[in-house]
């Protein structure tokens, strides 16, 4: 034992009370400070508050200084340190620093981490024959494991979470109070003695484990069998993905379509051979989130005979395999620990539900739900109390670009610029996730999903429940999409009490949210170029294409893409072909049997929809770019009736990959002045694309060069409408949002040419382009103050 502080150095013994705010319980941060003032011979305590980790250190005033300084610099690898504040209290002495029991008193300030992949440490337990959590599915440390899905209050301990009806073994129980062990104070922890435990499920529930239910589970992968797999944040369903018939049978169960799976590898060496893999990607791969990483697929794979090969089926028509590593104990038993017999190199692993419902967390409704979808059931009986699907996540230019904020981020808040009210944004009805701001803090939730089933919105409900009660923001505002149908705006109707509800227009929101997550104080405008399939304008038309002038108070409308009808709504979304066919009338082009587009419309259908254009029947003005995309994929003959949303643009991107490299023709946009224009804007008539892709079709062009042309003629109009914006106002900076831009080609174009014309390039990294970022947005608009919160 250190001597007493107050005969260190003959030095007068200093106090502080320390306060540690940011991720900082449940990664092991309280046996790190004890660690680090047994260190220094420093005596006083160490607990867990609502608002945080508070320390008090008594000793030597240039230890006390040191343990001050070390905090955020050595932090465990989860830990995130937003802030450490300390004061001087009167010196009382002590004998030694002890962690007292946590704090429940006061509101809840603190963060919860997301859940983390296993560490190296824990993988090493898992395959090692003479450690006694040797293929324990559940293995966890203070560096790893379940965080977020398990947490059911604040502050995090044991009890506050799904493992509270887990009493730990006597070993448990040794390693937890050990502070030189690393399971100290690891709330998680568990063994093959304590729990949780696995079991193998058929049809009715029956169990039908045996001495090892993941071997039995791997055999019946290996047969063709799909699996309901319990996961972090719900179930997943399984196959071998290498399997044709079983990832079939998979896609036609779950009323898939044509939308590609995500595949998962033990490692990268079983990948490589199928798809570029760049240092950045691999670094995502690898890393402790472990989303699914978008991957541009190689073109000839064969080189590598000996490595799995998906089945056709994973991802018919996309340039891209969408790919992760495992991040439970499971999956890695799943696959195969070196040693196992061979089994399934390549999973299907997709979300347990039905396409367009909620992720199933639950076993008995996994039971019910997931009947018709699986043959056996891998359970365990540690619950999920918050549902979290897999993140996915691209990298464009170097740079990651996130597609679905999940698991693995949330619920990590996003830092603002300015500080916002308490207030609920509650974002879209597609890709829907939810924001609570407060200060300068954003916490988004986990992905939600498409707000049309009513299971969604029951999920969304609970979700902002449990969000509320862990940050303990207490909204006085709602903030909701001007659009009138949005469910999600109806909820903030319903749900208001009393209180506020602001409404955001869509694509202003889009723009803030880009100039949120730069740090943008919004001082000073910024071009918005806002691409996306589907926004209420403030006209009443379906905007899309869209060149905003704004900041957090307001926007100017610059520029649109000229307005087109949506024939028959939701059906011309569905059905790309009609699009083409409304922007060839509106192009003044007539519908020759020998376009592709017209060739793809039902006979039957052409008159039908001829009359509804002339009449105007069901159609509503759209500016949308993603309607756009959906037009020229139909008639250049790449999708025309399309099974999940933007596959015609997502095959359109995959074409113009394979167009001859030595081709730089680009489409080219006719752009018309305000002058006499209702609204004041410049309009990027299409019409001159058509005509060229046409011309282009009948001299006997193949699509892919249809659709490279068609990819610079966008690029070309995003630089010639922000050259024009530039001089007539001003402004260097440039956003690129709206699900559009998820088109790594086109954003990557887009940046480079804006770049090269002195422009700064706002592009998303925090949060997705698409309506799963529209939130953060939100808020910034509606719930910004001059006060700090």
């Amino acid at each position: 034992m250190s001597a007493p502080p107050s005969t260190v150095a003959g030095d007068p013994p200093l106090r502080r009370r320390v306060v540690v705010r940011g991720v900082v319980q449940g990664v092991g941060f309280r046996p790190y400070l004890y660690g680090l003032a047994t260190e220094l011979a420093l005596v006083g305590h160490v607990t867990n508050t609502p608002e945080g980790v508070v320390a008090e250190v008594e000793g030597n005033a240039s230890a006390v200084a040191r343990f001050c300084d070390r905090i955020a610099v050595q932090a465990p690898p989860l830990a995130r340190v937003e802030s450490v504040h300390h004061q001087e209290l009167p010196a009382t002495g002590g004998e030694a620093f002890t962690i007292l029991a946590s704090r429940t008193d006061g509101p809840a300030r603190t963060l919860v981490s997301p859940d983390s992949a296993t560490c190296a440490d824990c993988l090493a337990e898992l395959a090692d024959p003479a450690d006694r959590r040797h293929r324990h599915p559940f293995v966890n440390c203070t560096h790893c494991g379940p965080r977020f899905t398990i947490v059911t209050g604040v502050p995090y301990d044991r009890a506050n979470t799904t493992m509270a009806g887990f009493p730990m073994c006597p070993d448990c129980a040794r390693e937890y109070g050990d502070p030189a062990d690393r399971r100290f104070h690891a709330q998680p922890v568990a063994c093959p003695a304590c729990g949780p435990r696995l079991r193998l499920l058929v049809a009715g529930g029956d169990d039908v484990t045996g001495a090892d239910p993941v071997a039995e589970a791997r055999a019946l992968l290996a047969s063709g069998a799909i699996l309901a797999v319990k996961g972090l944040g719900g179930y997943h369903l399984a196959c071998d993905a290498t399997n044709d018939t079983a990832v079939s049978l998979l896609r036609h169960r779950k009323a898939r379509g044509d939308k590609p799976f995500a595949v998962m590898a033990r490692g990268t060496a079983d990948i490589e051979h199928l798809v570029r893999l760049s240092p950045e990607e691999r670094h995502l791969l690898e890393g402790g989130a472990r989303p699914v990483v978008l991957l541009r697929r190689r073109p000839d794979p064969s080189y590598a005979p000996g490595g799995p090969r998906p089945a056709a089926g994973v991802a018919p028509g996309s340039p891209d395999l969408g790919v992760m590593l495992p991040y439970t104990p499971l999956h890695h038993l799943l696959l195969g620990l070196p040693g196992d017999p061979d089994g399934a190199r390549l999973l299907v692993m997709t979300s347990g539900n039905v396409s367009g419902e909620p992720i199933v967390t639950d076993d008995a409704e996994a039971l019910e739900r997931l009947a018709h979808l699986a043959d056996a059931w891998l359970a365990h009986d540690r619950p999920i109390h918050v549902p979290c699907d897999d993140s996915v996540v691209r990298v464009c230019d170097g740079e990651p670009l996130v597609i679905r904020r999940s698991r693995g981020y949330a619920p990590l808040p996003v830092p603002l610029p300015l500080p916002v009210r308490p207030a609920l944004a509650v974002g879209g009805d597609l890709k829907n996730a939810f924001c609570l701001g407060q200060g300068r803090r954003a916490w988004l939730s986990a992905h939600i999903g498409d707000m049309d089933d009513l299971g969604t919105q029951r999920a969304f409900e609970r979700a902002a429940t449990q969000l509320e009660s862990l940050t303990g923001v207490r909204p006085g505002t709602l903030v909701s999409d001007r659009h009138p149908g949005y469910r999600s705006a109806r909820w903030a109707d319903r749900s208001a009490a009393g209180r506020p509800v602001a409404r955001v227009q869509h694509h202003h929101a889009h723009v803030a949210a880009a100039m949120a997550e730069h740090g943008l104080d919004g001082t000073r405008k910024v071009i918005g170029v806002a691409f996306d399939g589907t926004g209420h304008g403030d006209d009443g038309a379906v905007w899309g294409g869209e060149f905003l002038l704004a900041d957090y108070d307001g926007f100017t409308r610059f520029g649109h893409l000229a307005y087109v009808p949506l024939p028959g709504g939701d059906a011309a979304v569905r059905r790309p072909y009609r699009m083409a066919l409304s922007h060839l009338r509106a192009a003044g082009l007539d519908w020759s049997a020998d376009l592709p587009c017209t060739a793809a419309c039902p006979p039957e259908e052409l008159p039908l929809l001829e009359r509804q254009l002339e009449r105007g029947l069901n159609c509503v003005p759209t500016s949308s770019m993603g309607r756009l995309f959906d037009a020229v994929s139909s008639l250049a003959g790449v999708r025309h009736r399309a099974g999940y949303e933007a596959q015609a643009a997502v095959e359109l991107e995959a074409a113009a990959l394979h167009a001859p490299h030595d081709d730089t023709t680009a489409y080219a946009f006719t752009l018309h002045p305000p002058e006499g224009d209702e609204d004041g804007a410049v309009r990027a008539d299409p019409a001159p694309v058509l005509a060229a892709i046409v011309h282009d079709l009948r001299a006997g062009h193949a699509p892919a060069l249809v659709a490279a042309r068609f990819h610079r003629g966008v690029t070309g109009l995003v630089r010639r409408m922000c050259a024009a914006a530039r001089e007539r106002h001003g402004l260097d900076t440039v956003a690129l949002t709206g699900g559009v831009f998820a088109n790594t080609l086109l954003a990557s174009a887009c940046a480079a040419a804006l770049r090269e014309d002195g422009f700064t390039v706002l592009r998303h990294h925090l949060v997705p382009p698409n309506d799963g970022g529209l939130a953060l947005g939100q808020l910034m608009v509606a719930a910004r103050t001059t006060n700090t919160d």
